[in-house]
């Protein structure tokens, strides 16, 4: 009986693509991208004065 459930549960073993420690530098690496590309965005509404600026003399 603990024979065929040891031997059920050594079938159910998945096989990776890669090593699993990949798959954390993986995450790791896509959050540093979007803080990268959003750390780009940074003072972009600095950059455009003009439209910020008191609008009213130009009507």
């Amino acid at each position: 009986m603990i024979s065929s459930i040891l031997a059920s549960a050594e079938e159910a073993h998945v096989q990776l693509p890669f090593p699993s420690v990949f798959f954390g530098v993986i995450g790791i690496s896509v959050f540093i991208l979007l803080g990268l590309i959003t750390f780009s965005y940074r003072d972009v509404a600095n950059r455009h004065d003009h439209k910020s600026g008191n609008n009213n003399a130009h009507h």
